[in-house]
């Protein structure tokens, strides 16, 4: 069975009568006829050169004459052909490419559509075969089927690529993460490396003006023996260039003036520089190295407000407004809850901790050891404070002259002061993190030092042990007593 006779007879309207193909951008010309576009302006090219005259060209079908300029486009019948083509395809798909007959049977067995001439093949004697129609519904059920569980498939894709998206995402931002992590602990490292030059170059300065000056005090000594022997050299010539008389006159007191002058030996040896530096032991985490000055800090309850409680070991101090009468002492602050460390600071580096893991409001540092402790204490540098301060409403500041704001990625747990007093430096770092706070401009401390803290209500402090004792008892259950 060939192609449907009224796809034919479509085809057959919508050719060129030209070239007998179907319309390629079909025009119309004066009479209403249609063509090609390409093969009219052919035609009519073919026809004015052999008339000479372009005005007698007439239409190929009914020689009624027309012009180029009159050509109009037939866009339905474009649209037309368009739908012809599209026919003529699904048409042919529909047909067998061997025998062009339709194909309406169906084998089971291959899995194939067949024509009539092809069930008669031996190539599919003794296979199923069945008419389309009965076939398709029961495939077509089949086909839906799959199209639903290919759905869930499509469904748990998306989730997983969801799910892809998220683990991306998570890892750009984990990796962004550590990238600043990274950034920040070599930062402070550098920071803290810095602070190591400085120190050492102040005490290499040190040491250098020290041995110097003694190397000039000795030069200065030696210059002067060196001109007592010229004046007397000179005075022993001058008398041996003398007469006999003043040659012979007191010689033997002379004589013996000189006798017990003996050559002191001379080691010319360069003084050793005992400031040394060692950069590739610096490599270790700010931790390690802070830790190397580490001292044991205990709190002092003689400088304690009545109000604080300490903790057997003066590890821990809570605000208890307990309003206890305790002994009078010129050292104890009545106005503001402040305690001091027992330790006393006077030359050197020193380091210690404070866990302000359960505080929400403190101030940790250090200050002069007789600051006043009344209504006229001011926690600055001016007047002998260097601290930082921890509150809900300024967040983490430096009480400098004016305040400074700080602001960390993270809050602080446990707090780490560090404190060089021959190179005037006071630091605090971030324990938890390992990373830098904030250093005090250089100071220069002519008084002794001591750890100082201020506490508020809810907010205990504890101090934990020297980190080569052990990281200290947690300050959870530790059993409170009173000032003494």
């Amino acid at each position: 069975m060939g192609t449907s006779n009224s796809i034919i007879k479509m085809i057959k309207i919508s050719s060129c009568s030209i070239c007998k193909e179907l319309m390629s951008h079909p025009v119309s010309i004066n009479c209403g006829h249609s063509y090609c576009r390409a093969c009219i302006q052919r035609y009519y090219t073919k026809v004015s050169s052999e008339t000479g005259l372009k005005i007698k060209s007439g239409c190929p079908l009914c020689r009624s004459s027309f012009r180029l300029e009159n050509l109009r486009p037939n866009k339905d019948l474009e649209n037309i052909i368009d739908v012809i083509k599209e026919m003529a395809e699904d048409a042919n798909k529909m047909l067998c490419k061997e025998h062009l007959e339709k194909l309406d049977l169906f084998c089971e067995d291959e899995g194939q559509l067949l024509c009539w001439r092809c069930n008669w093949e031996d190539r599919h004697k003794g296979h199923s075969v069945a008419l389309v129609g009965d076939v398709c519904q029961d495939y077509k059920e089949k086909l839906q089927e799959t199209v639903k569980k290919m759905g869930k498939l499509q469904e748990n894709h998306k989730a997983q690529l969801c799910l892809m998206t998220e683990q991306i995402n998570a890892w750009k931002a984990a990796i962004e993460d550590q990238r600043q992590r990274i950034q920040s602990n070599f930062k402070n490292l550098q920071h803290f490396l810095h602070e190591e030059e400085k120190s050492y170059l102040w005490r290499l300065e040190n040491e250098g003006e020290q041995v110097l000056r003694r190397l000039k005090d000795a030069e200065a000594n030696l210059q002067q023996k060196y001109e007592k022997t010229e004046s007397q050299i000179q005075e022993l010539e001058a008398k041996c260039m003398g007469p006999a008389q003043d040659i012979l006159q007191d010689v033997k007191n002379t004589l013996s003036r000189f006798e017990t002058v003996k050559l002191e030996p001379w080691k010319a040896e360069l003084p050793k520089v005992h400031t040394t530096c060692n950069v590739s032991e610096l490599y270790f985490d700010v931790k390690t190295l802070l830790r190397r000055h580490q001292v044991d800090v205990t709190l002092d309850p003689s400088t304690a407000h009545p109000d604080l409680a300490l903790s057997k070991d003066r590890r821990q101090v809570t605000y208890k407004q307990c309003h206890k009468d305790l002994e009078a002492s010129t050292e104890r602050f009545y106005v503001f809850p402040c305690v001091l460390g027992c330790e006393d600071f006077t030359s050197g580096r020193y380091y210690f901790e404070v866990s302000v893991e359960n505080a929400t409001t403190w101030d940790v540092g250090v200050c002069i050891k007789d600051v006043p402790r009344g209504f006229d204490m001011k926690k600055e540098p001016e007047f002998g404070f260097w601290t930082i301060k921890m509150c809900k409403k300024d967040g983490l500041v430096a009480l400098t002259s004016t305040p400074t704001s700080l602001h960390l990625s993270e809050k602080p747990q446990l707090v780490g002061v560090f404190l060089d007093i021959e190179a005037g430096v006071i630091s605090f770092y971030n324990m938890t993190s390992g990373s830098h706070i904030f250093t005090f401009p250089k100071a220069s401390f002519r008084d002794t030092l001591r750890p100082f803290f201020q506490v508020y209500e809810h907010s205990p402090l504890f101090l934990p042990a020297r980190s080569d004792q052990g990281e200290g008892k947690s300050p959870h259950g530790e059993s409170i007593i009173e000032n003494t």
